[in-house]
């Protein structure tokens, strides 16, 4: 990755958005905290409302964020921390390639905050393996290994 590494501290969804083109209702993180450069890692945070789309169906009755979402979450973390410590990445594109080891611990509700811990294993050429954890009150609710391209935005 590049040479110049700016030390971050917190990205807004502002900023964010200038680094991948999800948008409502495919956002997932609302801000990336602790980003370190050297160490490539983040971490994410997305406050679930109960005003979320996938609430309607998922449970009416019992609302659970589905854990296909928690992990796009983490994904989308992953993205942010890579394009933000690499700007040779500017105007390019991060797409998710796989997901391994995935574990659901706990269900996620409205009212939680995501905290979506992701770091980077290992980088060849434009594939990144990263490692992400969620986290809400302190305790994993889910984890898994997941893997990434990054390419030209064409």
């Amino acid at each position: 990755m590049g040479d110049e590494k700016a030390p971050v501290t917190a990205l807004n969804v502002t900023e964010i958005k200038k680094l991948i083109p999800h948008r409502y209702p495919m956002l997932l993180i609302d801000k990336v905290v602790d980003i370190d450069a050297d160490k490539v890692s983040g971490t994410g945070i997305k406050n679930v409302t109960v005003n979320e789309e996938f609430f309607q169906g998922h449970f009416p009755e019992k609302p659970i964020m589905p854990g296909v979402l928690t992990i796009e979450a983490m994904a989308q973390t992953a993205a942010v921390v890579r394009m933000q410590i690499s700007p040779e990445s500017a105007g390019q594109l991060v797409y998710f390639l796989g997901i391994e080891q995935a574990k659901f611990r706990r269900p996620v509700e409205p009212g939680d905050q995501l905290h979506l811990h992701v770091s980077l294993l290992r980088q060849r050429g434009t594939i990144s393996r990263f490692r992400g954890v969620a986290k809400v009150d302190g305790k994993i609710v889910a984890e898994a290994e997941l893997t990434a391209m990054t390419t030209e935005n064409s």
